[in-house]
């Protein structure tokens, strides 16, 4: 199980224009209800149908905010399905669903959830995909991409947080998630290559190990930069080439281990 720390401290220094068209988001804001519904499941107990209120709420004024503009329905869905007040700890359930990240223990935090859905839809994610993330924190966007792809491969730094991630998404029925306790840097390379990576802590390069384990024709969402100078970027490997496109400043914890060690 490799790497890092999942957890940015994500608060964008800028957020990007919504990439639908308002037509688009009208759409979605019309079907919403239906989309959150089916998400959600039947009306469960009390305390669990005030988190199924919080999670439309956040989707609609988080998400399909038209200053953010989500607006791929598959992600809508799984941000609207997946309980993430189960991935914080229980004194903080009461702000799962606030617009900024929390702190999940040993410095570390989950993301604020509008990052988690930009990163998952600029992955654009396909049911066939076989999915590298590195940093699995909280276990919580691993679980997002659970509900999204065929297999979600998922390495942590911490070993206390790996093992609680792993308990918490075998408890929540999150059966297509592996978790290891490693150095992401190292990625996973018995398990390559992947259709797809997410990396949510910022090394101050590309690590060579996750593009050479990146499928021909596949996509990486990955921060790099020192703390306070940092891109996202939208990577696709093209054969020997490696195209990329900064798509929002950010704010992510370093990545440690190997990246931060001069192992290279």
């Amino acid at each position: 199980m490799p790497t890092n720390p999942q957890a940015p401290s994500p608060q964008p220094a800028e957020e990007p224009r919504p990439p639908g068209s308002g037509r688009l988001r009208q759409v979605l804001r019309g079907v919403l209800p239906a989309l959150l519904g089916a998400a959600i499941g039947a009306p469960p107990a009390a305390a669990d149908s005030d988190y199924g209120t919080a999670r439309r709420r956040m989707v609609e004024q988080q998400l399909l905010a038209d200053w953010r503009g989500i607006s791929n329905p598959a992600v809508l869905k799984a941000m609207a399905s997946v309980p993430r007040h189960e991935f914080v700890p229980r004194e903080l359930r009461h702000h799962a669903y606030d617009d900024n990240p929390l702190p999940i223990g040993h410095g570390q935090t989950i993301s604020q959830p509008y990052v988690v859905a930009f990163m998952t839809e600029q992955l654009a994610p396909r049911m066939t995909d076989r999915v590298l993330e590195i940093g699995t924190g909280s276990g919580y966007q691993a679980a997002i991409l659970a509900v999204l792809v065929n297999q979600v491969y998922s390495i942590e730094i911490v070993e206390a947080l790996a093992r609680r991630a792993e308990d918490d998404l075998r408890r929540l029925g999150y059966r297509n998630v592996q978790v290891r306790h490693g150095d992401g840097y190292q990625g996973w390379p018995e398990a390559a290559p992947f259709d797809a990576i997410i990396v949510t802590c910022a090394p101050d390069h590309v690590p060579q190990p996750l593009v050479d384990q990146l499928k021909d024709g596949g996509r990486m969402v990955i921060p790099v930069g020192e703390f306070g100078d940092q891109n996202l970027f939208l990577l696709r490997k093209r054969g020997n080439r490696l195209e990329r496109e900064a798509i929002l400043p950010v704010r992510f914890v370093p990545m440690t281990g190997t990246a931060q060690g001069g192992q290279r």
